[in-house]
């Protein structure tokens, strides 16, 4: 099992902090303290933050060894060629060690508004996202793409330079929802959902498993956490977090996504139902405004008791 860290781009935008420098440092941090991965989110208008790929190209660029990817990249907001291109590019950079979580938003109307900012069809993002992937992974080959599909339409295009990696960096889907779990068990490299318990995750990864007929696939699981031995205080900060980031009521936003409070030792003991489903690659987002504190207990405290749970 890995374990990632998401860079706090969004929470630097809403303290309007615009300096991108200290999220470089932190992914140097990051691999300095023995994460395995560095990630960002997306957004365009609906969260405002730093563009993931750009961000996560001058990481590539400040680091050696750790893996660099979007959780989660909304994939329909893209032209596919431009997706590819940029993708290719960071890839290049990074030494092959781009992976893109992509999905395609819940239904907001924030969210809407954000497609229709982007002239992108909101009614069809999930069909624009599978339909991008494939165009993505023809055009990476580096020959000559003819494609007609419902949305784009490719003659002769060849798009150079390829990624590193030979087929291009993986896709991990994120969501919940029947047409997600389909995409991601029939298109996808990966699942990469948020859901709140272990029990809601069991069915969503075995109906994956159903739709990819046997393919392997990383599993992958993105969570909050605020370590903190005043497990009221851990509380209080990341229900504050949780509210400001979303504009929306912790309690029912505690209902569809994973967040865990609390020391150490009982925020590894939650997630350890997860990791037993199958977890290959955990990616923690630090649930409270102070991220210097919480790097600190993170990487001192939790990481050590979460590599205890790797299996032999």
């Amino acid at each position: 099992m890995k374990i990632g860290l998401l860079l706090p781009t969004r929470e630097a935008v809403i303290a309007g902090q615009y300096d991108a420098a200290p999220q470089l440092e932190l992914a140097e941090r990051a691999e300095a303290a023995g994460f395995d991965s560095v990630w960002a989110g997306d957004s365009l208008l609906a969260r405002p933050r730093f563009e993931p790929l750009t961000l996560l190209a001058a990481a590539a660029a400040r680091t050696r060894r750790v893996e660099l990817g979007t959780a989660v990249l909304l994939a329909p907001l893209r032209n596919p060629v431009l997706l590819a291109h940029s993708a290719a590019t960071v890839d290049r950079i990074a030494g092959g060690r781009l992976i893109l979580g992509v999905g395609f938003g819940r239904r907001n109307p924030r969210v809407e508004h954000e497609y229709g900012a982007a002239d992108a069809d909101y009614a069809r993002r999930a069909g624009r996202m599978r339909e991008l992937m494939d165009i993505c992974r023809l055009l990476w080959r580096g020959e000559p793409v003819q494609h007609e599909g419902r949305y784009w339409h490719l003659k002769d295009a060849t798009l150079l330079p390829t990624p590193h990696r030979p087929g291009g960096p993986p896709f991990w889907v994120g969501g919940g929802g029947p047409t997600s779990l389909r995409i991601a068990g029939r298109h996808a490299d990966g699942y990469f959902p948020n859901p709140a318990t272990p029990e809601q995750m069991a069915p969503l990864w075995e109906t994956v498993r159903q739709e990819a007929g046997g393919r392997a696939l990383t599993l992958a699981l993105y969570v909050t956490v605020n370590v903190n031995p005043d497990r009221a205080q851990a509380q209080q900060e990341v229900e504050a977090f949780m509210e400001r980031y979303y504009g929306a009521p912790y309690e029912a936003l505690a209902q569809r996504q994973g967040c865990f409070v609390g020391t150490a030792e009982a925020c590894a003991a939650a997630l350890a139902p997860f990791l037993a489903l199958g977890v290959e690659h955990l990616v923690l987002r630090f649930g409270s405004d102070d991220q210097a504190a919480q790097f600190q207990r993170v990487a001192g405290e939790l990481l050590p008791r979460l590599r205890e749970l790797r299996p032999a």
